[in-house]
């Protein structure tokens, strides 16, 4: 069943974090941070709709990255339950794709409770002052990639928060997976 976040908070200051990287570093907040804005994607190996935008993902991620927008992808869901997605599979993936970002695993699933994220993919576009400018999709892709001429929000919304600080007025949630949540034993 496809689930949608909330509209965007705008201004919600980002929680910081430290969690392991599939290239076997630690980072946290600071250390992902870009001078123009930072992108907090919630992602995961197994989800068809992250799947199906992997690519552009890995492409808006790289422009972004130009515009000094700092990128990292986390995964929180529940690897037992989805084996897909254990930090050894994180990890393949992750060298697979030479994904050009850090790939982050949220075992405890406390940083996605702290975000409120709530399915895959799960944008969270902050400004330079780390609030909170773009909680939208990547575009109109769902479980299928659409068309390539799409527009494309996020990077378009991001584009903005680099040169202006703010995030649109307008903004269409993302659509994915549920984030699988361990049962709370």
């Amino acid at each position: 069943m496809a689930v949608s976040p909330p509209v965007c908070d705008f201004g919600w200051k980002a929680p910081d974090f430290s969690l392991p990287g599939t290239d076997g570093k630690t980072y946290t907040l600071d250390d992902i941070k870009g001078p123009n804005g930072t992108l907090v994607m919630f992602i995961c190996n197994h989800c068809p709709y992250v799947i199906a935008v992997r690519d552009r993902i890995i492409r808006d991620a790289k422009e972004l990255q130009g515009l000094g927008i700092g990128v990292v992808a986390i995964s929180s869901n529940d690897a037992e339950t989805y084996p897909a997605d254990s930090f050894d599979n994180m990890k393949k993936m992750a060298e697979d794709l030479a994904l050009p970002f850090p790939y982050l695993y949220d075992e405890d699933q406390s940083v996605a409770k702290t975000y409120d994220a709530i399915c895959t993919p799960d944008f969270f576009g902050f400004n330079a002052e780390i609030g909170l400018q773009y909680r939208g999709r990547l575009d109109a892709s769902r479980k299928e990639a659409g068309p390539p001429d799409l527009r494309r929000d996020l990077f378009e919304a991001m584009k903005q928060v680099a040169e202006t600080g703010q995030g649109p007025a307008e903004q269409i949630p993302s659509m994915g997976c549920s984030i699988k949540w361990k049962d709370a034993a």
